[in-house]
């Protein structure tokens, strides 16, 4: 079965923290997609689009354009299993975010 994301928040540096349907929580570090695709180099190439992220309305893909997608499954497994604590709320940062590998 293909994981559905429930939410997508996108944090700084290049990491997304997505929740998943069965209560799964992980960090998605996207810097090694940039540094191994050169489709996702646009990422830090175009001020602002890393920002842009949005979720597919099948609720298993985020992506930013036509060329630049990450399917919800390689997330769920790629991704490092995370906690969320919300300590100060701070839209755009990971402060409140702790991978459970600590």
């Amino acid at each position: 079965m293909i994981p559905r994301i429930k939410k997508m928040s996108v944090l700084d540096d290049y990491i997304l923290f997505v929740e998943f349907d069965d209560g799964y929580k992980v960090l998605y570090d996207v810097k090694d997609d940039i540094k191994t695709l050169p489709s996702f180099r646009a990422l830090v190439d175009v001020y602002g689009l890393f920002k842009q992220a949005q979720l597919d309305t099948s609720r298993t893909c985020v992506y930013w354009n036509d060329k630049i997608d990450l399917a919800s499954d390689s997330i769920y497994e790629y991704g490092k299993a995370a906690s969320y604590i919300p300590a100060r709320n701070l839209p755009g940062t990971v402060s409140g975010f702790f991978s459970d590998n600590r």
